[in-house]
């Protein structure tokens, strides 16, 4: 696993940072980052894109932080994550070192996830998958 970023953003940094990567990547164009489940499959599509574009890891890190960012901000909003600053044992497992938490007390790693999608690639590493397979969601009520 990589070392972790110490530049990374913290917990509470998180969300403002998800908003303006998704600002300055919006900016001009028609992307449709609106922390959607279903935009999860765009950012699928981004990742693709930039490995089949033949960026290396190092020159795409910004970018994979913030689709990262987005990813896990997605998870707060839709299914009532929080934030985390991981401990030290968990930045070591994870690489990473904030994740978030959801509802039911388990901890995930969406910037690692968005990392093992540039890498792996597949539907094995969907980001939209991800998020519908992870058990313990909110659930909103029907109004």
């Amino acid at each position: 696993m990589s070392t972790v970023d110490e530049r990374a953003p913290g917990a509470h940094e998180m969300g403002p940072y998800a908003a303006t990567f998704v600002a300055g990547v919006t900016a001009g164009n028609r992307l449709p980052l609106d922390y959607s489940v279903a935009s999860l499959r765009l950012v699928d599509f981004l990742i693709d894109g930039m490995r089949k574009g033949g960026a290396d890891r190092e020159r795409a890190r910004e970018t994979l932080r913030g689709l990262g960012a987005y990813v896990g901000e997605v998870l707060v909003r839709r299914a009532g994550a929080v934030w985390v600053d991981f401990d030290a044992d968990q930045r070591a497992y994870f690489g990473q070192s904030v994740g978030v938490r959801m509802p039911d007390g388990r901890v995930w790693n969406p910037l690692g996830k968005v990392h093992n999608r540039f890498e792996a690639g597949g539907p094995g590493e969907s980001l939209q998958t991800f998020y519908l397979t992870l058990h313990g969601r909110a659930r909103r009520a029907v109004a």
